[in-house]
């Protein structure tokens, strides 16, 4: 994104958690399906989590609430669009 002088704000959620609404626009905005929220890690395994518990939205914003590491990063939101930013070539469409 610096490489094409585009403006962006960085959210450290972890240092400043999202609130539940604005989870629930993140979930809304991505156009992938809410379990790919969710970084299924060794984060995630050591939790004792099972992937098959976060595929609806309201799972996926619980889970997060609770566990905002799991949060896939990064995620760019262009107006009322947003990609998860890996592969990188999403955030390029996002951006033409």
């Amino acid at each position: 994104m610096r490489e094409r002088d585009v403006e962006f704000d960085v959210i450290e959620y972890l240092k400043t958690p999202l609130s539940r609404e604005a989870l629930e626009r993140i979930v809304d905005l991505v156009p992938d399906s809410p379990q790919e929220m969710v970084r299924k890690d060794k984060n995630f395994k050591e939790l004792g989590l099972d992937a098959d518990d976060y595929t609806s939205k309201e799972a996926v914003v619980n889970v997060l609430l609770e566990h905002p590491k799991l949060m896939q990063r990064p995620i760019i939101i262009r107006g009322e669009h947003a990609v998860i930013g890996r592969p990188s070539e999403k955030v390029l469409a996002l951006l033409d």
